[in-house]
């Protein structure tokens, strides 16, 4: 049983407009995944360094950040990040281009789990719709085209607000949901933007949507969450 979650933390700002690193940290410990993908894990401007201090992550959560050699303070890469705990084993780290007219891309890693091996996909996809199908066609493709196949879980906010068209369509063709539920805007949670998939190796135990009393004002978008087994 793998315990996974992605979560849009708005670079640490909270409804309340405030950036505080404390409180977005407060939400990933109460998730308490093995793996979360985040986006909007990084400033935007300047150096582009994590919204939350690194030394942040290390000293007050279990959770350190798979590394893929990203400008130096920064989480992710172009906002997207994965954690894990800290006994998970990174076996393979990449990125993958995507392509859009602003710069877009998503992050994969294999990872070991009690032994288990994993692959993780985290991505933010366009707001355009044209752009965002073809994104999930480059995702599709690149996991398909790996040299070694593993049982495969991608996660992110995927910007899409219908509920079975666009690039969902795309998705369903090759993967599973799972149903977690309406995680946009925090204040009134309207539509799935956040999603968990999962090739056919692993099926969904679980699933949700974490609405406590921090993720609430830690960002416009809750976490997703989902308890992977083998299939």
């Amino acid at each position: 049983m793998i315990r996974v979650a992605s979560y849009n933390m708005r670079k640490a700002i909270g409804t309340d407009r405030r950036r505080r690193p404390e409180r977005t940290l407060e939400v990933l410990r109460e998730l308490d995944a093995d793996v979360i993908a985040l986006q909007e894990a990084d400033r935007r401007f300047g150096t582009r360094a994590s919204a939350i201090p690194l030394h942040m992550i290390e000293e007050h959560s279990g959770y350190k950040p798979v590394p893929f050699d990203a400008r130096d303070g920064s989480l992710g890469w172009h906002g997207n990040a994965l954690l894990v705990k800290k006994e998970v084993e990174i076996v393979r780290r990449e990125l993958v281009h995507l392509p859009s007219l602003e710069p877009r891309g998503a992050v994969m890693a294999d990872l070991r789990l009690n032994g288990e091996a994993l692959r993780v996909v985290g991505m933010h996809l366009d707001l355009s719709g044209l752009w965002r199908r073809r994104q999930a066609k480059t995702v599709l493709h690149h996991i398909e085209t790996r040299e070694t196949a593993l049982p495969t879980v991608l996660m992110g906010d995927l910007n899409e607000w219908s509920t079975h068209g666009g690039c969902l369509r795309d998705f369903a063709h090759r993967l599973a949901f799972a149903q977690c539920g309406r995680s946009f805007h925090t204040r009134r949670p309207v539509v799935q933007l956040d999603r968990i998939m999962v090739t056919r190796e692993l099926s969904i135990a679980e699933c949700g949507v974490h609405q406590s009393a921090a993720a609430r004002k830690a960002s416009d978008h809750y976490p997703v969450w989902a308890v992977l087994e083998g299939a």
